[in-house]
């Protein structure tokens, strides 16, 4: 379990496209926008790791036209993000009252499906998943109870990291970042989403 804990927490600290999801949307909503679209990343991997731990992903990831579907659906969704962030990187922020920090009101639904659909639509999750799980069950372990048990750990950890990264950055743009870094930001954090994209639309199984 400790094991898994490690293994785990390299992958979650690694920057991704959650993290960079994360910050544009603390960016865009501030903290309450970045922990709704954490929750969102947390619930499409435990539903990756149902999936896994049902059987269903190693059909999907052995079909080669159920792969290349996911794959073009999420490609896609991550380009459409960062082609969103790009125009708030490169448009007006909304005005906001003398000492506050200009903030868009986004509805909770919607960030927390963008994590919840990021996820969902990456088959490399499921990729994931299928190698990491397997090497962590005993003989004689019960599948479904040990692959959710792994995944809550996942989860959790998840939910601390980019739960924090969400809280850094809306401290960071009520204390110091002007403006002009915030659409710097927002345009660097589309760049790597519609890159990250791109590559996950040419990656192989």
């Amino acid at each position: 379990m400790l094991a898994f804990a490690v293994v785990a927490a390299l992958v979650t600290i690694s920057p991704g496209a959650d993290t960079f999801l994360v910050v544009r949307n603390a960016l865009r909503g501030g903290r309450r926008d970045g922990f709704m679209t954490v929750l969102g990343i947390s619930s499409g991997l435990y539903f990756h790791a149902l999936l896994s731990a049902l059987g269903v992903s190693a059909v999907l990831a052995h079909s080669a036209g159920a792969f290349l579907t996911l794959k073009i659906a999420g490609a896609a969704y991550l380009a459409w993000l960062g082609i969103q962030s790009l125009r708030a990187g490169f448009g007006r922020l909304p005005p906001a009252p003398s000492g506050e920090v200009a903030t868009a009101q986004v509805p909770p639904l919607r960030s927390f499906r963008e994590g919840l659909l990021t996820n969902l639509l990456n088959p490399k999750v499921i990729v994931f998943y299928l190698a990491l799980l397997p090497q962590f069950m005993e003989p004689g372990d019960p599948v479904l109870a040990r692959s959710l048990l792994l995944a809550a750990i996942h989860c959790a950890e998840g939910i601390l990291w980019l739960g924090f990264v969400a809280w850094a950055v809306d401290r960071s743009r009520r204390l110091f970042l002007t403006p002009a870094v915030r659409r710097w930001l927002n345009a660097l954090c589309g760049t790597v989403l519609i890159a990250l994209g791109l590559r996950l639309a040419f990656a192989q199984r």
